[in-house]
């Protein structure tokens, strides 16, 4: 029997891959044979830049691009050098994503829509322009979150955001179907890497305590849904919301 995750051969894009569960995921889809694409946002002190070049140092012949995901220029400079160099891509998966929480009353107009540019502007403009170089058959991978299904305090502006991803995920999976590619999303639940890392333990401890598994997600549990989504066993799925979060929603 074949292996239902072998991607030799298949171009995959994974935004935001210097770090956190975007890097988990890449390093990943290159131990199966992907030929791989790490974005990364340019920062001041160049730390982006460096993770992920070391990220690619994992990779067998990657192609690393900075791309702001908010700059429609950019995106479509990114989908023209992948077009160009690897002829077209098979997977996207749109990780992008930053956090601020404050709460409603104390939170400024910018950072609310700071915030949503990123998570769901980014989100539709690198779909958008991936259109171009998506081979039919793809397979795109949105990142939601439990945040998006439940909102949780403090979180206005990213549980926004998060929410409309699911919103776009099922726009987008009617959309794309007439060139047999799947959009799906995944809502992490609370995990051991990447945003979660700045919670405070007593918050953590807290969410634990109404978590069924009675414990945070580990980042591999992500990445094994993004592969299966990715995969030709999840072919016949498209606008569906895949929930990793040991049971903390239920919907």
């Amino acid at each position: 029997m074949s292996d239902l995750l072998d991607f030799t051969g298949k171009v995959v894009l994974v935004t935001g891959s210097s770090r956190g569960i975007g890097a988990e995921m890449i390093k990943v889809f290159g131990k199966r044979g992907a030929h791989c694409v790490v974005n990364y946002v340019a920062d001041g002190q160049g730390q982006n830049k460096t993770d992920a070049v070391n990220v690619a140092k994992e990779l067998n012949d990657p192609l690393v691009i900075e791309c702001d995901v908010t700059q429609p220029e950019q995106v479509e400079s990114m989908m023209m050098e992948i077009g160009d160099k690897r002829g077209g891509l098979d997977i996207l998966v749109n990780n992008s994503g930053i956090i601020s929480d404050r709460t409603i009353k104390k939170m400024p107009t910018e950072e609310f829509e700071s915030v949503v540019r990123v998570n769901l502007t980014g989100t539709f403009t690198v779909t958008q322009k991936a259109a171009a170089i998506l081979r039919n058959g793809g397979r795109i991978v949105n990142l939601s979150s439990v945040s998006g299904q439940m909102g949780l305090f403090g979180q206005a502006n990213y549980s926004s955001s998060k929410a409309a991803i699911i919103a776009l995920t099922k726009v987008s999976a009617r959309e794309f179907a007439r060139q047999d590619i799947t959009v799906n999303a995944i809502a992490p639940g609370f995990i051991d890497i990447g945003m979660g890392k700045g919670v405070p333990e007593e918050a953590i401890q807290n969410f634990i305590k109404q978590i069924p598994l009675r414990r945070l997600g580990n980042v591999n549990e992500i990445v094994s849904a993004a592969l299966f989504l990715a995969s030709p066993m999840a072919s016949y799925i498209t606008g569906h919301v895949l929930n990793v979060n040991g049971g903390f929603y239920m919907g």
